[in-house]
């Protein structure tokens, strides 16, 4: 009584936290589920949900930069995430979960009390169970329902599909298929609109007290002067505080819909799916209730679904549930549920729920999008800009006070404080406004925006270059990278295997293109053939399947199938071989035990195991082989060292060599465990594997560049050292296996590891200590490549994680930051070469903007100190703002990589954001432009004989386009912080050009056209000339500032020796 008390107590509050199931009263909106990350969400980097939401894993390392967050929020530093969040947060997805299964078990009953009743519509489509009936099955592992729908095979009757077909492709069918069950995809989330930004441009601060004063400035002018000769100043803020929102607010716009096209990328994963008897591969977005899904090691479920067949399997539901350990999923535990990962073995589901109707998509739906988390690179800023920010704060402070003591200490003296015209408050107005206007200028906005529109640009075209960035972060922090680990397989070499050489009972033959059948039976005992062909064809995560043109196709990994096309040249017959036994047992690859193995039960009786894997393991395993008269005899010590000797001498030609062994079991077999020993020597196999075309070039480029490029393989270590030599890794270090690696002392690691140009034989945790000691012990910014789920910890534990596109599993895409599309190492360095594309241009623009921060605060504050009127108005310094923040970081953020950053030494995890070089240009540049302006205005009346009442209005027009023009040729000479040659590809960059030439043009208008509202008056084609002449010479004075040598950071000269 108690329990049952107990059980409704426990799903009536979950249930209105969660959401409302079909047939249940909907209940308020959820209080309990803020916006908040998840554990990794399985399909946040490409996954099929519609939302924009990445869910970021969880953080496991600290920022390449050492920093911290701040306060400060940036709109799309890392659009696309959510913040990290506490452990409670991490349960507040998984209660929702248990309230669905209550409440799917409250509303139909645990146990059958009525007879199902198939909805009409449903009938009337074709089916004969709804999509409600098939989600509550699943959701809450009713198994006493799904026996009464028949099981598995019952529920793909009521689906009209089958489960070695699958569904029929027929347009009609799909249609109606889709129309009662829904699509692969979650509700996606609205689109912020062009005014959600400008509201958001809107509430910043200081804007928000210019607006003040321009309205106050407005009024009073108004009342003193009249309309509309009062207005100018007032309109001519307002007009310029709209024009800095509105470019500001487009910006981030198009920034939002860029980040909203990659999360698009990220969702393009395809599955192995049966339909209409072909096997095929197809979008997630694609896939219907009724379809034959196929899972590996390492993929992700895509829909909630049933068991069919396979072997083995393992399913991490840690993701939903919060339970770390693995889910045996079997014929006697079949759900499936969309969102997990599989672990171990294979097997093929049948799917039941798509879409919003999963868990994940009830749990999807139930989250608020985020996008807040900084990169590293922009908390560093965070520094510079609050800093800089609090010294203008105090620049402008006593300017205020300088330029307002003349007139308050005028009214004290004839004692008129408290009697103030309409001129005195304007003039004091004026005053506030210079001084909120100089914070404007010196509080540097454009930091971030240059940071996000360096990252949303480098994004895009890495994804051109084959490169998906899933974390922001990586864009940056890759520039900095020190080391690479790279795998061998796929990503050093082209990952297009074939059998070359092989060794079958003792005899040696070379494998070629011109084989045929005829030419090598004849060295093959009719025995040795058949256990060779009945091994690899049972033994493998490979299928042969008819294509649609009647043509054999082969699935599977390269090795995989590099082994079954070399089976199918024996005239070996996939179908016929496999219906000869019965697979009991499946041990999938394992790159701990490097090998996989099967156990077959054998038409006559008796059972036999199959292993293949790493030659010398496998080797090891045996007592027996099979010599060429087919005879089964003792393998003694003198015929190992001979086969031993055959896989060095494979190894020696860069061949992958891979060892087939098979053991009788004569008394049965222990269902736990497949035998290690005891085996009978089959064969070795020699796969070539070539290496990628331009992939020395790319190792000898990061070499020049000060990365160091390891190889970590599982690879025999005689075919490592035969690939790293051909790659150009290995020169003058050390190649050694993992097994001689893990026994080394941490002293002993200490001078070994950075000598370690190749690491052979490697388990994953091997990888993971040699990425761990780089990074901790001695402080290199690593990446790592990796492509299987084992791969996943080093990925996480490296600084940049780069998975494999096209051979990674989606457990190692998801646990990278980015993701090498086309699985090649040239990929790799064009990243970096991005990487450090990204960090430059914002150097550049940081030094761009400290430059005009530093003269527009000297020439302010100095005349308001010595003439007690500042030169550069409100208006003057919005613009000057909108040039050095929006447009500045538009074009010099949007700079395209050089050949020459891979020439330079790596940043570093303790390299200077703000080096010497940068400064020596700043303040070089700064105090030519502050002369400049000085001179202007003490001796500008002399230069130009400039006499009456006009002189000030257009001294001071003089200054300001001066200044201006001080900027645009200064944003030129910002292209190259050391190369003198800054017009060296600027005809290519279309942004750049554009930025200017509508600064200059603007400059014009505003000048000559809107004097009214900016304080300024027409200027002669003299002067005018001799404004530019004052900009144009800012640049050779940065070509000569640049010729002044200064100090090297240490860390260019350590990694330029390494």
């Amino acid at each position: 009584m108690h329990n049952g008390v107990l059980c409704v107590c426990l799903f009536a509050r979950p249930l209105q936290l969660a959401f409302s199931l079909p047939g249940t009263a909907s209940s308020p909106a959820p209080q309990a589920l803020p916006c908040r990350r998840i554990p990794p969400n399985p399909w946040a980097r490409p996954g099929f949900g519609a939302t924009t939401v990445t869910l970021r894993r969880s953080c496991r390392r600290k920022p390449c930069c050492g920093v911290e967050s701040s306060d400060r929020r940036f709109p799309f530093a890392a659009a696309g995430e959510l913040s990290n969040s506490n452990r409670a947060q991490h349960e507040k997805p998984r209660v929702s979960v248990f309230a669905s299964k209550g409440a799917v078990q409250l509303q139909n009953g645990i146990s059958l009390q009525n007879e199902y009743v198939v909805p009409e519509d449903v009938k009337a489509a074709g089916f004969r169970i709804d999509p409600d009936e098939l989600t509550s099955i699943v959701e809450s592992r009713d198994t006493k329902r799904l026996t009464a729908q028949g099981q598995s095979a019952g529920i793909a009757d009521k689906l009209a599909t089958s489960l070695t077909d699958g569904i029929s492709t027929d347009e009609d069918l799909l249609n109606r298929r889709q129309e009662i069950y829904g699509v692969n995809k979650f509700a996606e989330s609205e689109v912020r609109g062009l005014w959600e930004f400008v509201s958001e441009a809107l509430q910043d601060t200081t804007l928000i007290i210019l607006t003040a004063c321009a309205f106050v400035s407005l009024a009073v002018g108004t009342a003193t002067e009249g309309w509309p000769n009062g207005s100018h100043d007032g309109i001519g803020i307002v007009a310029s505080i709209l024009l800095v929102i509105s470019v500001s607010a487009t910006s981030d716009y198009q920034q939002s819909l860029q980040f909203r096209d990659l999360d698009r990328e990220k969702r393009k994963i395809l599955v192995q799916v049966t339909r209409n008897e072909f096997r095929q591969r197809m979008l997630i977005d694609d896939l219907l209730p009724g379809d034959v899904v196929h899972l590996a090691v390492g993929d992700q479920v895509p829909a909630d679904g049933l068991f069919i067949s396979g072997f083995s399997v393992l399913v991490d539901e840690s993701s939903l549930t919060g339970e770390s350990e693995p889910v045996d999923v079997n014929e006697g535990k079949p759900f499936l549920l969309s969102g997990t990962k599989v672990l171990d073995g294979s097997c093929q589901m049948l799917v039941t729920a798509v879409g919003m109707r999963t868990q994940w998509g009830k749990l999807m739906a139930a989250l608020t999008e985020g996008g807040n988390d900084e990169t590293p690179l922009q908390v560093k800023l965070n520094g510079v800009a609050n800093i800089i920010g609090k010294i203008g704060l105090f620049f402008a402070v006593l300017t205020f006070i300088v330029l307002s003591q003349g007139l308050i200490g005028q009214k004290y003296h004839e004692g008129l404080l408290l009697s103030w015209s309409g001129d005195d408050v304007l003039e004091i107005l004026n005053h506030f406004a210079v001084a909120v206007t100089i914070v404007v200028v010196a509080v540097p906005e454009g930091l971030p925006l240059a940071v996000t529109l360096s990252l949303a640009y480098a994004m895009k075209k890495m994804m051109n270059d084959k490169a998906l960035v899933r974390q922001l972060a990586a864009c940056e922090t890759m520039g900095s990278s020190t080391v690479i680990c790279s795998d061998k397989t796929g990503t050093l070499t082209t990952n297009r295997m074939t059998v070359v050489k092989a060794c079958i009972c003792g005899n040696t033959v070379e494998v070629n293109d011109l084989l045929i059948p005829s030419s090598l039976s004849p060295k093959i005992p009719g025995i040795a053939a058949q256990t060779l062909l009945e091994s690899i064809f049972n033994n493998t995560g490979g299928e042969v399947v008819i294509n649609q043109d009647g043509k054999p196709d082969i699935l599977g990994t390269p090795t995989e199938a590099a082994l079954l096309e070399f089976a199918l040249s024996l005239d070996g017959k996939y179908k016929q071989k496999r219906q000869e036994t019965k697979i009991v047992k499946v041990e999938p690859f394992n790159s701990t035990k490097k090998r996989m193995s099967v156990i077959l039960e054998l038409p006559g009786g008796g059972y036999r195991a199959h292993c293949k894997g790493a030659s010398e393991i496998v080797l090891a395993a045996c007592d027996k082989f099979i010599d060429d008269r087919g005879s089964i005899v003792p393998l003694d010590r003198k015929t190992a060292d001979k086969f031993n000797g055959i896989i060095e001498t494979f190894s020696s030609e860069a061949l992958r060599t891979l060892c087939l062994a098979y053991k009788a079991l004569e008394h049965g077999f222990n269902h736990e465990e497949i035998p290690l020993q005891g085996y009978t020597f089959i064969g070795i196999v020699g796969i070539k594997d070539p290496v990628r075309p331009g992939v020395r070039e790319s190792v000898a480029s990061c070499r020049s560049a000060g990365i160091a490029v390891k190889m970590v393989t599982g690879d025999n270590i005689n075919t490592a050292r035969a690939i790293a030599r051909e790659c150009g890794i290995l020169t003058d270090g050390l190649a050694i296996e993992g097994a001689e690696f893990r026994e080394k002392t941490p002293k002993e690691l200490l001078e070994l590891i950075p000598k370690i140009q190749v690491l052979a034989r490697s388990s994953p945790l091997d990888k993971h200590t040699l990425v761990k000691h780089l990074r901790t012990t001695f402080n290199e910014v690593v990446a790592v490549t990796g492509d299987g789920t084992n791969d996943a910890p080093a990925l996480r534990e490296a600084d940049i994680g780069l998975a494999m596109g096209i051979a990674g599993t989606e457990v190692a895409k998801e646990s990278a930051d980015v993701v090498i599309l086309d699985d090649n190492f040239s990929t790799i360095v064009t990243v970096a070469k991005w990487g450090r594309s990204v960090y430059v241009n914002i150097q550049k623009f940081v030094q761009f903007q400290l430059t005009v921060n530093v003269v527009a605060l000297l020439v302010n504050f100095s005349s308001a100190c010595f003439t007690g009127d500042a030169p550069l108005t409100a208006v003057q310094l919005l613009w000057v703002n909108m040039i050095m923040d929006t447009l500045g970081a538009l074009a010099l953020a949007t700079e395209p990589p050089n050949d020459n950053l891979m020439k330079k030494a790596p940043v570093g995890r303790t390299g200077k954001f703000i080096t010497n070089v940068m400064w020596r240009n700043i303040l070089g540049q700064s105090l030519y432009q502050f002369t400049v302006i000085w001179y202007l205005q003490t001796q500008g009346r002399y230069i130009f004989g400039l006499e009456g009442s006009q002189s000030d209005i257009v001294v001071n027009t003089i200054i300001f386009n001066t200044f201006v023009f001080c900027q645009v040729f200064n944003e030129v000479s910002s292209r190259e912080m050391e190369e003198v040659n800054v017009l060296k590809g600027l005809s290519e960059n279309s942004i750049f050009i554009g930025v200017l030439t509508g600064t200059i043009i603007f400059q014009f208008i505003l000048v000559q056209f809107l004097g009214d509202f900016a304080n300024t008056t027409p200027l002669t084609q003299q002067q005018w000339l001799l404004c530019v002449l004052f900009g144009f010479l800012g640049m050779p004075i940065a070509a000569a500032i640049k010729l002044i040598p200064v100090q090297p950071r240490k860390e260019d000269d350590k990694h330029t020796a390494s």
